[in-house]
């Protein structure tokens, strides 16, 4: 089958990776891809903003099947126009998106379906917000309602802090701090089964020992050796389902990828956040340890016959990913940088280490890969454990030179030495 993929980042690399490998596609494309994905997939320069122009080009191309993977699309209904045009889309209506569009509107799903996360407010005030603030107290979790690239969140003790980031945000969610460790969970879903995947964690500060400012995400691993087995049984049962029938039963169900961004507090599981697409860095680690080919499972959910799909198949290999930020990351990064030493990494860590593009494009002359982006790339390692992945991608990382580049060093660290 022909498949078109649309997005650029890590993300999007992982998921043309993935489906490169898979004997079921015939051909592969991308929109708008980047350095790394022009070399198992064919790039389009278009605005994966465009719904029409989107739609324009799989149909011009043929395609079997369309994976939008970035948020904003998604919430701008690209997905919509796709399967407007007559072609099979793996991604959520605009409708089914706001479950990560609008943090309160999730929130709002969430009560409906009895499942479980922190109580908050929705606040559109000053008064209001200093209100919420005032009755939880510190460490304080700001979240701005509308999609922000993984930076509109805050977490502090800083009560000023607080407060400057939700009077910045317009309308904000503020809600109750939920302790305990994080656990990232994806389901496949075609509105009615949902099949989930293997459960990841990732590392959202920017600095060792979880210090700094949040980010993206800056690495990530699976499996998760401390976790309960029963985990993804109960999260499937408490969360994923009531969330895919309450949806359903509103009229607006959701077909693609449900991110359940998790903590497991004394009190049991709670629902830090929806996504409504893969993840990343977390995609990484999850589909490095998928034996099952990928277009398959995706096309089933986009035609609604999930509930036929055979039983994943998993590797039995541990996954780490490191991500490599450029100078001044989160903050405004420094872009136009020469990236060097990918080829070491091919030529010495494959195929248990590998490369993936996130913000990066090609010179001019086409002969340097240059940094584009605050997230540049992300090293992806497996292993027979945690801690030969670990080794693997850090050996990996520590091939390539990028002036001025930041990465965390504790990436699955603590797992690997319980």
């Amino acid at each position: 089958m022909k498949v078109l993929v649309i997005g650029g980042g890590a993300r999007e690399h992982a998921l043309c990776r993935s489906l490169s490998l898979d004997p079921d596609v015939t051909a592969l494309h991308c929109a708008p891809g980047n350095a790394g994905i022009a070399e198992v997939a064919q790039l389009h320069p278009v605005d994966a903003m465009d719904g029409a122009a989107v739609a324009r080009l799989a149909t011009e191309l043929e395609a079997r099947l369309v994976v939008v993977g970035p948020e904003a699309p998604l919430v701008a209904g690209v997905a919509d126009a796709v399967r407007d045009a007559g072609i099979a889309c793996f991604g959520p209506s605009a409708e089914a998106a706001r479950l990560e569009g609008s943090k309160a509107f999730a929130k709002d799903v969430m009560a409906a379906a009895s499942v479980p996360t922190g109580r908050s407010y929705v606040c559109t005030t000053p008064e209001e917000i200093d209100k919420a603030l005032d009755a939880f107290g510190a460490p304080f979790v700001v979240k701005d309602d509308g999609l922000a690239a993984g930076k509109g969140v805050v977490v502090t003790d800083d009560i000023a802090a607080a407060r400057e980031h939700a009077l910045a945000c317009g309308r904000v969610v503020i809600e109750e701090f939920l302790d305990g460790p994080e656990v990232s969970l994806f389901a496949v879903t075609d509105g009615r089964t949902v099949l989930p995947l293997r459960p990841a964690q990732d590392f959202k500060r920017a600095l060792d020992g979880d210090e700094g400012p949040n980010t993206g995400g800056m690495g990530a691993y699976s499996p998760l050796p401390w976790a309960d087995p029963k985990l993804v049984d109960e999260v499937l049962e408490t969360v994923l389902q009531p969330t895919v029938d309450e949806l359903r039963r509103r009229g607006t169900p959701f077909a693609g990828l449900l991110y359940a961004g998790l903590a497991i507090t004394g009190r049991g599981v709670r629902v830090i956040e929806f996504n409504a697409r893969f993840g990343d860095p977390e995609t990484q680690v999850v589909l490095a340890r998928l034996r099952t080919p990928l277009a398959g499972v995706l096309l089933a959910a986009a035609e609604e016959r999930l509930a036929d799909q055979p039983s994943l198949v998993w590797r039995d290999d541990a996954a780490v990913t490191v991500v490599v930020a450029s100078h001044n990351y989160p903050g405004t990064p420094r872009t136009g940088d020469p990236i060097e030493g990918l080829a070491d990494v091919v030529a010495q860590d494959a195929p248990h280490a590998y490369v993936l593009h996130a913000g990066t494009r090609l010179a001019d002359d086409g002969s340097t890969v240059l940094s584009a982006g605050g997230r540049v790339l992300s090293v992806t390692a497996t292993g027979k454990d945690l801690g030969q992945a670990r080794e693997r991608a850090y050996a990996a990382v520590d091939r390539i030179r990028l002036d001025g580049s930041q990465h965390r060093t504790d990436i699955a660290r603590e797992a690997a030495e319980a």
